[in-house]
C-alpha cells in the first residue's frame, strides 16, 4: 500500500522550487558542457523567476509491493514562501503554503493538517529555495546522469545536497537545452520512495497575486494541528 500523504508532501516544495524557466519569460541559454556550468545557469536562470504557474503529472512508486500512483493537477508557487498544489485526478487534494504555514487538505476525507513552515535555520534545503535564499551552486553538489526516455535536446543533472536531509536523498532533473526549463523532476526519499513530476504548460513571472495562496479552512474538517497547542483549533 501506498501512504497518500507521504507520496506527495516531502517532495512537493523541492519541486516546485526546482523549476526556474520556461521557452518564454526571462529568455534562453545555452547549456554549457559540464555539470557545475549547467548548475550555475540553472541559478542564473532561477533567480530571475518570481513566479509560474505548470500542469504537472506527478508518478510515486513506493510502498512493500512498490504500487505505481499517478496523479494530475496544477501549481502555482510565488516568490518569497507561497505554493498551491491542486491534485485533481484521480483524486481532489490540496497542498498550500501561505509563507507561514503550510496546508494539507483532503476534501474525501474531510481532513485538513496544519504545519508551521519551518525557520531559517531549521528549514531543509529545498525550503530555503522556497524563500529565495537557496543556491544551486552551494546546496547542491551536481553530476551528469541518466533516465528513461529523455526528452530531445535535453541534458539529465543528479542534484545531492551538500548536507544531509529529512526528506529526500538527492534530486534528478532533466532539463531543455535550449531554454533550460526543467520538464522533469524525479526525487528520491530516504525510504526508498521515487516520485516524478513531469511539467507542461509552464507560465512565468505573470504576476499572481497573494489570494490564490490563502486558505480558510472547512468547518466540517478534521484538523490535525501540529503548531502551537490551540494556534487554530
Amino acid at each position: 500500500m501506498i501512504d497518500r500523504t507521504r507520496a506527495t508532501a516531502p517532495v512537493l516544495v523541492a519541486a516546485c522550487l526546482l523549476l526556474p524557466g520556461s521557452t518564454s519569460g526571462v529568455g534562453a541559454q545555452t547549456v554549457s558542457e559540464t555539470p557545475e556550468d549547467l548548475q550555475r545557469a540553472l541559478q542564473r536562470r532561477y533567480s530571475l523567476v518570481r513566479d509560474f504557474t505548470a500542469d504537472f503529472t506527478h508518478t510515486y512508486q513506493g510502498g512493500v509491493l512498490r504500487t505505481t500512483l499517478v496523479e494530475r493537477g496544477r501549481v502555482s508557487v510565488k516568490k518569497p514562501g507561497r505554493m498551491r498544489w491542486d491534485y485533481r485526478e484521480p483524486e481532489r487534494k490540496l497542498y498550500l503554503s501561505d509563507g507561514e504555514h503550510l496546508y494539507s487538505y483532503l476534501p474525501e476525507d474531510r481532513q485538513v493538517i496544519v504545519g508551521e513552515l519551518p525557520r531559517d535555520g531549521e528549514a531543509t534545503t529545498p525550503a530555503l529555495f522556497l524563500a529565495g535564499r537557496g543556491s544551486f551552486e552551494t546546496d547542491f553538489t551536481a553530476a551528469f546522469d541518466a533516465v528513461d526516455d529523455p526528452p530531445p535536446d535535453s541534458r539529465v543533472l543528479r542534484l545531492t545536497p551538500t548536507r544531509a536531509e529529512r526528506d529526500f536523498e538527492f534530486l534528478v532533473v532533466v532539463v531543455d537545452a535550449p531554454s533550460l526549463a526543467i520538464v522533469r523532476l524525479v526525487a528520491y526519499d530516504l525510504q526508498g520512495g521515487v516520485s516524478t513530476f513531469f511539467f507542461s504548460n509552464l507560465r512565468e513571472n505573470v504576476g499572481l497575486s497573494d489570494r490564490p495562496f490563502t486558505f480558510e479552512i472547512p468547518r466540517d474538517a478534521d484538523v490535525i494541528d501540529t503548531t502551537a497547542a490551540g494556534a487554530f483549533r
